[in-house]
């Protein structure tokens, strides 16, 4: 069953990669001021939610799923961390489905942040990377 925690862990270094990689190219699409540029930056952003970001999501939440009902489920209850973990997991979620909100606005190009928005606005993955990895290994509760 190793095998199941190996996937989880690609997907979701994929997932967090993507994460990390899209919100910098909207700072680099809001500076953009030619129309080369910006058409560009659509392509990648499109390219890198759809082909990468999502995929790796779902297989991600997919095999992290299968992990606990497979390992955990009997003793879920007991288990504060994971609790807490599976609530960072869905503002996750939440913030991987705002970032597809961005990456329409963008594209109808309507997008109504400024480069320093999204600067601070990639910091916000980083923090609950730091806390469910935390929360994964040490088991604090």
């Amino acid at each position: 069953m190793l095998w199941l925690k190996a996937v989880h862990l690609m997907s979701m270094v994929t997932w967090f990669a993507a994460l990390f990689y899209l919100p910098r190219l909207f700072v680099y699409h809001a500076m953009s001021e030619d129309t080369v540029s910006q058409e560009r930056f659509k392509v990648m952003e499109r390219k890198l939610y759809r082909g990468i970001m999502t995929p790796s999501m779902v297989v991600n939440l997919i095999f992290g799923l299968w992990m606990l009902y497979a390992y955990a489920w009997a003793a879920y209850a007991s288990m504060g961390w994971l609790h807490l973990k599976l609530l960072l997991i869905v503002v996750l979620v939440i913030y991987h489905l705002y970032c597809g909100r961005l990456l329409r606005d963008f594209a109808l190009d309507r997008n109504r942040h400024g480069h320093i928005f999204y600067r601070w606005f990639n910091e916000f993955p980083v923090i609950i990377l730091i806390v469910v990895v935390w929360l994964a290994v040490l088991k604090p509760f």
